[in-house]
């Protein structure tokens, strides 16, 4: 027999819904049968009439005219337009609302009648009325939760994984109630966590709440939970709570979170399918960043916007976001085709209002880029196109400069001689105190355009270009870095290569930085070197073991390789009282540094650029370290330039 019942719930309810005459007529069933119910217990109770006392006709007129008013009232609160197996608290109180309307009316009814001495259609009294209203709305309700109970029943898993909501009130409520009404009962709500300790020892939702304590794992264990999902109003408090999630992992417990991406507004309906388990960029604690919103859209708002790098992981990043606030037009440039056909699909896809052009091409080409700011009138420059990789500029000092620097150098006069408003460059933490190749044509791309600045702010040169740098660290998830490489490693059974046990990152998401950056652009009024408050920095040996305890591989060994070339124990990104000044954003600074005249440092990039042609890595570096003071290599065969 139960097999025969949830073979007849599979067919019936894989189907879409019941068309509206279906759930129309299941109401009109409901209410018959009460009216009927009604006539035999108003006539049991009454001596004065009997179910036949005027015949079989008054008794179907009585019927047609309580269905037709019942009907009316449907429509008018549209009681049939909800899917039956859904029903929630207002398609109940649009049930309630049309019976008791239709139920006076059927009274009015029946006493206008009686006034004008027609009572061939009144079957009872006022008082049977009442009683077929109270038959109705049961009934009515009755079969709306029958139909939802029986899908929620047949549709459940038997191995559904037991949750707990990390949470209460707004995100989390609105997380359990996408858990209680979904198709397939993959996750069963077992209780909510309160980190505030509210509710705690109450109910929600028809299940326990608990304290956020040294018993929660116990208990967790208790009810077979296997899963902790945590609202988005409590991420960030979640992130610093260090010590549960490590008792979560060692536990053995899931750990599902929504993506940082998905800001929520405090009223959509957040859905489990929105949530993914949690990985190592979810976990680095991290505090949330405000930035202006309205100052950036007035900065970015039907202005022409030239994007380098536009296909990396900072730059494509930068197309989404600044396609937000509506620009006149996109100008993306990249070298990678591949990546840059991705860009122009998405673009295409999330925002066709926009014009897009996206152009295959190296910012080392003059009169490539010069067509561009000729025939586009760019307005907005933001500059992220660069050679980054520490170890490959190492080997390659000649290409960082002539990609780097000269590309740098192109850009930025391109925009002097076109009369753009602002150029945005990305810079790196690893321009502070080089020691490295990469590091160091990253600086040298700084001063020139610090310089530039302000020949044109001392009327030496003519232009109205403000050219503003932003510095930060590593960012999470990019294109090479340290995560994505360690993830593969795992995947292959390990073990994961760290080149030494103290070595330590600043990390920062993608989306975070790309933000400050937008925020440091509009704030800037040219000549600025801003840094970021980058947080804590990292260990990269505890990331890589929690990234193993995270993916639940066994057997998964660390290696410690030494330093690469150029590579440093610690980054640095001079955000001291000492060599930085606060701005109106608490993780914004700018930068203290040495400034350079234009004319050195336009005759420095000269030398440097001659010297990159004869491919003489030693000379090449030896320029950029007389260019740079302060650029000492470490771990690199150019150590013995610094004797």
């Amino acid at each position: 027999m139960k097999n025969y019942i949830r073979e007849f719930s599979d067919w019936y309810f894989t189907r879409k819904a019941l068309p509206f005459w279906g759930i129309l007529l299941l109401d009109c069933v409901c209410v018959s049968v009460s009216f009927l119910i009604t006539i035999f217990l108003a006539n049991l109770t009454s001596d004065s009439s009997t179910m036949f006392h005027n015949g079989i006709l008054p008794i179907v007129y009585g019927y047609l005219v309580t269905i037709f008013l019942f009907c009316c009232f449907f429509r008018i609160f549209r009681t049939y337009k909800g899917v039956i197996r859904y029903s929630n608290f207002k398609d109940l109180r649009d049930v309630i609302y049309a019976v008791t309307l239709a139920s006076l009316s059927c009274i009015l009814v029946s006493q206008t009648l009686i006034n004008f001495d027609i009572e061939c259609v009144i079957m009872f009294k006022p008082r049977g009325y009442f009683l077929l209203y109270a038959l109705s709305t049961l009934s009515l309700i009755f079969m709306r939760m029958l139909v939802r109970m029986v899908f929620e029943k047949t549709r459940s898993v038997d191995a559904a994984h037991g949750v707990f909501i990390y949470g209460v009130l707004e995100g989390g409520i609105s997380l359990a109630k996408s858990l209680i009404n979904q198709d397939v009962k993959k996750y069963e709500l077992k209780g909510f966590v309160s980190p505030s300790g509210d509710f705690v020892g109450q109910s929600l939702l028809n299940v326990h709440v608990y304290a956020d304590d040294e018993n929660l794992i116990g208990i967790m264990k208790e009810n077979e939970v296997s899963t902790l999902m945590v609202s988005p109003v409590q991420t960030n408090h979640f992130r610093d709570k260090q010590d549960l999630i490590n008792n979560l992992i060692d536990a053995g417990i899931k750990i599902w979170v929504v993506p940082d991406a998905e800001e929520w507004d405090g009223k959509t309906q957040i859905s489990h399918s929105m949530m993914h388990e949690v990985e190592i960029e979810d976990l680095l604690p991290r505090d949330a960043i405000e930035i202006n919103m309205a100052d950036i859209s007035d900065n970015l708002r039907d202005k022409r916007v030239f994007i380098t790098g536009a296909a990396g992981s900072i730059g494509s990043e930068m197309v989404r976001q600044i396609a937000h606030f509506k620009p006149a037009e996109m100008v993306l440039v990249d070298q990678a085709e591949t990546p840059m056909h991705d860009i122009r699909l998405m673009m295409a896809e999330r925002y066709p209002k926009i014009k897009a052009y996206t152009i295959v091409g190296s910012i080392t080409n003059k009169e490539h880029m010069e067509s561009i700011f000729k025939a586009h009138k760019i307005d907005y420059v933001l500059h992220a196109a660069a050679y980054k990789h520490v170890p490959m500029m190492e080997d390659n000092p000649a290409m960082a400069i002539q990609n780097n620097v000269v590309g740098t150098r192109i850009l930025a006069d391109l925009a002097v001689k076109y009369n753009v408003g602002k150029f945005v460059m990305i810079s790196t933490d690893k321009a502070v105190n080089p020691t490295n190749v990469m590091g160091c044509s990253k600086r040298i791309c700084e001063i020139y355009c610090q310089s530039l600045n302000a020949a044109i702010q001392s009327g030496r040169i003519k232009g109205v270009t403000q050219f503003v740098t932003t510095r930060f660290g590593n960012v999470l998830g990019s294109n090479g870095s340290v995560i994505p490489h360690f993830r593969e490693q795992i995947k292959k059974g390990g073990p994961i290569t760290v080149t030494d046990p103290n070595i330590e990152r600043f990390f920062m998401l993608i989306p975070e930085a790309c933000k400050l950056v937008l925020e440091a652009g509009t704030m800037g009024h040219g000549g600025e070197i801003y840094v970021f408050d980058m947080g804590k920095p990292v260990k990269i040996v505890n990331l890589a073991k929690r990234m193993i305890q995270l993916s639940g591989a066994k057997d998964v060994k660390i290696v410690f390789t030494g330093l690469r070339d150029g590579e440093k124990l610690y980054e640095e990104v001079l955000a001291t009282a000492e060599n930085t000044v606060p701005t109106v954003h608490p993780k914004i600074m700018i930068a203290k540094v040495r400034e350079y005249d234009y004319d050195v440092a336009l005759s420095n990039e000269e030398r440097l650029l001659k010297a990159s042609y004869s491919f003489d890595d030693m000379e090449i570096v030896r320029i950029m370290k007389e260019i740079v003071p302060e650029y000492k290599s470490n771990s690199s065969k150019y150590e013995v330039l610094d004797k």
